[in-house]
């Protein structure tokens, strides 16, 4: 018998896991191994500056074999129905995603018991708290937990099993990884309305170049390769990629799609629903949720839930107005006036080989 359980060790249930009081006996349950053969989270791998502030808050610092080259300051941001090309300054670090989680993981105190390359399979609630069923190693195993945490992402079972009406809005993320061939690296965010009410994306990472995007469920391979011709006329440089991945993202449309928990279950990070609906950003809600969280269960006063959903509230707040924020990038009017205006746009300055290029 645990005193709680958590389920996922992404960011947000990493933190959670590193900052809970000793009193408590934790078990941690997460997919991932610290090899490269098992789950890796689909993912772009960029650093916000939200993000950093969040990690900054703990004095926390990174470390090298966990950031990639290049580091780049400018998205180059794309609209093709418009035809539009802008620069915009931002202030992104360059990670390898399964490193950073690797590394969060890594320093979460050894009296919390984690079982990595296990899968939840089931949940019960029980008069004195919950029944957990999971599979490690082949062989099905059951614990119980007083509280239960869901970490566990966009398809969250914590979520799925206790709040199944809790259907928020979802894409298929589709994400492909090719051998860099582009002569300078670059990021760039691609609105394409024709494939897609949300966005794509690419990024340059260690000699190797990744695209994606968040689509519809229905036909969204199809319109993944609808949009890499697109882009191909562009000048974009794809060719044979060296994997595909995939995996359900979360958009939410307005306040009630957050889901905190209660009745001592609780959520957190994207399995709350705390993602950014603009950029699809999630790392830094992530972290402060289950900074939350921590707060509400080592103060040990009870009356967990209430505490939690009122702690939580900044960051709803701040994500629902994304949502506000949202006509302004995805309503392809709107996007061309901002786009066309240059506000807060930088200029590029080719080189002198660049100049003579055709």
């Amino acid at each position: 018998m645990y005193d709680i359980a958590i389920i996922g060790l992404g960011p947000a249930g990493a933190t959670l896991a590193r900052l809970l009081s000793p009193k408590y006996t934790v078990i941690a349950l997460d997919r991932k191994t610290f090899g490269s053969d098992g789950f890796q989270k689909p993912c772009g791998g960029l650093l916000s500056s939200d993000a950093q502030k969040a990690l900054a808050g703990f004095d926390m610092t990174l470390p090298k074999d966990v950031m990639v080259d290049p580091q780049i300051f400018a998205v180059k941001t794309i609209d093709l129905k418009s035809g539009l090309t802008r620069h915009y300054q931002r202030f992104y670090i360059n990670l390898d995603r399964h490193k950073f989680d690797l590394w969060l993981e890594s320093i979460i105190p050894h009296g919390v018991e984690v079982h990595s390359g296990s899968t939840c399979t089931a949940i019960q609630r029980t008069e004195n708290g919950f029944t957990i069923s999971y599979r490690e190693n082949g062989r099905e195993h059951t614990v119980q937990a007083r509280y239960l945490v869901g970490a566990d992402g966009a398809n969250s079972i914590v979520r799925r099993t206790f709040y199944p009406h809790k259907k928020i809005r979802n894409y298929l993320s589709v994400q492909q990884w090719f051998p860099e061939t582009h002569a300078n690296p670059f990021y760039s965010c691609i609105f394409d309305p024709e494939n897609t009410d949300c966005c794509s994306w690419s990024i340059s990472k260690d000699k190797q170049f990744i695209f994606g995007g968040a689509f519809p469920k229905d036909h969204a391979r199809e319109r993944f390769e609808n949009q890499k011709k697109k882009l191909e006329k562009l000048g974009f440089r794809f060719g044979e990629p060296l994997k595909t991945e995939a995996c359900l993202v979360l958009r939410p449309s307005s306040m009630r799609d957050f889901c905190c928990g209660k009745n001592d279950v609780f959520l957190i990070g994207e399995a709350a629903g705390f993602i950014s609906p603009s950029s699809l950003e999630g790392i830094s809600s992530a972290i402060n949720s289950a900074l939350k969280l921590s707060q509400v269960l080592n103060s040990g006063k009870g009356r967990f839930n209430r505490k939690y959903r009122s702690k939580t509230f900044p960051i709803r707040l701040k994500l629902f107005f994304k949502v506000l924020k949202c006509p302004f990038m995805y309503q392809s009017f709107l996007r061309k006036l901002v786009m066309k205006s240059g506000l807060q746009t930088i200029k590029i300055i080719p080189s002198e080989a660049e100049k003579q290029m055709p």
